[in-house]
């Protein structure tokens, strides 16, 4: 669990800074609404500074002489002001004027909930993930309440429009990180690597999204870091589940900050019992460390680095002979990557960046051991041409270089099994944006992909089209086709694989005004080229093949108020399904057996002013999922029951000895739901030729989390 999460929580919700500057100010449009990432500098000189997620931003200078202040952001007209050197502004605010070729322009929106800071239409940010009452502090968590995916509580992650967790990549201000998800024990969720607070904001794409991304079949969750932080920082924290602390510091142009924490479970499961029998409770040491370097006027280097150990071990029934068999797993992680982003000239954009990614993961049940090592390194470079006042162009290159090994010791043969292979993958994209008019937009694109491991070459064209058919709401069109290479436990066996393939098409309508968004998207998937094969781990090329189908088709629907009522903010969102797929071992076109036909949640927040307190509560709903149950001659027919949840968090901001402090509670399943995700079953029937059903469940009814913070 990455405590830098909670540290944070409140301390961005309630607690002052008063950092000396002397130019304090905000950046709005003529309709009042805040415009993050703008660019703010003295002219002339290397002084200079971007607007944060609510338009707010800081600048110090040390000017010798009278200077120009601007403000620039794309698609509005600069603005000048004659600053007295030595002088100290604490309310300048600053209104951008729209240029005469954007005024009510369109933006592309099918298939994106974007939570950066780049555009009005906010859905999520960093502090309404970590606010999220069920997410408990994870972003793949709080991600589980927008409207397209579904939480699967035995698996954690994040699955899309009927796709698996897999199908959904995630990048790191552009590179893409590999293993983004922690290792995880049989059916117990696993959670991201990363604190929500490391970044200025996310898009999160859950179809038809830009050819800059690919390998990805259903979602791609973009995430970017922070730019310089405001001042110094130091926190400390203590959890029920561990402890950790968190320390940034921040010079004129250069910043640095690093965070560690440690979990360790076995105090909470000696008062909150498990359903699940642990031999050791799971335990964690991680960290990281991001370094951010401005460079000249507009430029920035960020270098970041995460590490973490896992450990951990149960007892897990053994359906198929009875008792319990022994599961021990270790995990090491490593992911590095560094950023370069630069303006050239006025038409020109550059970023550059390389990414390191190391997974090792030992998996022991009971005599058996599998060790699987995991390494890639990732170079990217992409150039943005501002071509004309209408047109912007995106070109791109990428390689990725993997090694993969997994070994195998078979105690009943006494053998190991060895399966590596390596395989370098290159991509080339091309995408323009052009605005046809104040009313309709286009981007239409195309990645080139290339597997050195089977030889294959994918083309895959992107479409997306906007038009605007009134001052706040827009029509949105996206067509694309998406490639994936096959996972590796398939290819591990079969080199000749070929990348599995979805088509999507979108059509969504978004009405945005006065921090109310309302959102609904039909869409319709079509899967090829899915990995089927006649038995799991059966170590036989020609077992695994690329003859799996399928389909997707449903409709989402998301409203968000953050107006309507002084200090609360609360969305909801639906999602209905109709997805089949033929694939892995099954026999015929079923629909997974992760899929739910409706999904709904509901969020609400509420700061309470008289207390200093912020409550969170989470409603979730999921209709009953199918299973495999070998006792009904129909393939895929049965339904576990259908799924309530309903969690909590409080945050309480006081002082302690003169500092800033923060109690923090959280519960989920808060009233007890008994859920089940599903059951197994034995290969073999008994002797009444029955088979007996195992059923899935949580390791706990309920979670429970408190947490002291203290801001030093």
């Amino acid at each position: 669990m990455k405590t830098f999460v909670l540290i944070l929580i409140m301390s961005v919700l309630c607690i002052n800074t008063f950092a000396q500057t002397q130019i304090r100010g905000k950046i709005t449009d003529n309709n009042g609404e805040a415009i993050p990432g703008a660019n703010i500098y003295f002219k002339d000189t290397y002084f200079g500074t971007t607007s944060d997620s609510v338009g707010d931003f800081i600048l110090k200078a040390d000017l010798e002489q009278n200077s120009f202040l601007i403000v620039s952001f794309i698609g509005y007209q600069n603005f000048e002001k004659e600053i007295n050197a030595g002088s100290r502004l604490n309310n300048l605010n600053i209104v951008l004027k729209e240029s005469s070729n954007n005024i009510n322009a369109v933006s592309i929106s099918a298939g994106s909930f974007d939570a950066s800071d780049e555009t009005k239409a906010v859905t999520m940010r960093p502090l309404d993930i970590v606010t999220t009452a069920s997410g408990e502090g994870d972003i793949y968590g709080a991600l589980n309440t927008m409207p397209g995916t579904q939480k699967v509580g035995e698996d954690g992650g994040i699955f899309v429009r009927g796709g698996e967790s897999y199908e959904a990549k995630t990048y790191m201000d552009g590179m893409l990180v590999n293993s983004p998800y922690s290792a995880s024990m049989p059916d117990v969720p696993a959670r991201g690597r990363f604190s929500p607070f490391l970044f200025s904001g996310t898009v999160f794409s859950t179809g038809g999204y830009s050819a800059e991304y690919g390998q990805a079949l259903s979602s791609a969750l973009v995430l970017k870091t922070n730019a310089l932080p405001e001042k110094d920082v130091r926190s400390i924290m203590l959890l029920s589940v561990g402890l950790g602390g968190s320390y940034t510091k921040r010079w004129d142009k250069t910043s640095i900050s690093a965070d560690v924490d440690y979990t360790n479970l076995a105090p909470y499961f000696q008062v909150a019992n498990q359903d699940i029998d642990w031999g050791k409770a799971p335990e964690s040491i991680g960290g990281s460390i991001l370094f951010r370097q401005k460079v000249g006027q507009l430029g920035m280097l960020k270098s970041f680095l995460s590490f973490s150990r896992s450990s951990s071990a149960l007892k897990y029934p053994n359906i198929e002979y009875g008792g319990k068999q022994s599961i021990k797993l270790n995990n090491d992680n490593i992911y590095f990557n560094t950023v370069y982003n630069d303006m050239l000239s006025e038409k020109w954009q550059l970023m550059s960046g390389i990414s390191y990614n190391f997974d090792n993961e030992v998996i022991n049940v009971d005599k058996d051991k599998v060790q699987t090592k995991q390494i890639a390194y990732q170079y990217r470079l992409k150039l943005t041409q501002n071509l004309t006042n209408t047109i912007d162009l995106k070109y791109g290159i990428e390689t990725i270089h993997m090694d993969y090994e997994q070994n195998y010791y078979a105690a009943a043969v006494e053998d190991t099994f060895n399966m590596p292979f390596t395989d370098d993958y290159l991509a080339a994209f091309f995408e323009p944006e052009i605005k046809l008019s104040s009313h309709f937009a286009a981007r239409i694109g195309a990645r080139l992909e290339y597997s050195n491991l089977n030889q294959e070459t994918n083309l895959q064209p992107r479409l997306s089209l906007a038009y605007k058919v009134a001052t706040n709401s827009q029509v949105s069109l996206a067509y694309g086709i998406f490639n994936q290479a096959a996972q590796n436990d398939y290819r591990k066996f079969n080199n000749d694989l070929r990348a599995e393939q979805a088509t999507h098409y979108i059509l969504n309508y978004q009405y945005v005004k006065d921090e109310r968004t309302f959102r609904i998207e039909a869409y319709y998937k079509n899967y090829n080229q899915l990995v089927k094969y006649q038995q799991l781990n059966l170590p036989e090329k020609d077992s695994y093949n690329n003859l799996g189908t399928g389909y997707a088709k449903g409709i989402d629907i998301f409203w968000r108020d953050r107006k309507s009522f002084q200090s609360i903010d609360y969305y909801v969102s639906y999602s209905y399904i109709d997805t089949k797929r033929e694939y892995r071992d099954y026999s015929g076109l079923a629909a997974p057996m992760f899929t739910s036909v409706h999904n709904f949640s509901a969020v609400y927040k509420q700061w309470i002013n008289a207390i200093n307190t912020q409550i969170g509560v989470t409603y979730s709903y999921n209709s009953g999922r199918p299973y495999f149950n070998p006792n009904n001659p129909e393939f895929m027919a049965d339904r576990t029951k259908d799924a309530h949840d309903v969690s909590m968090n409080l945050s309480y901001l006081t002082t302690f000895f003169g500092k800033s402090a923060i109690v923090h509670l959280s519960v989920s399943n808060l009233f007890g739901f008994d859920k089940v995700y599903g059951y197994r079953y034995p290969v073999e029937p008994d002797a009444d030729l029955n088979y007996s059903a195992f059923a899935v469940k949580p390791a706990s009814k309920r979670f429970f989390l408190v947490v002291f913070m203290l801001s030093l």
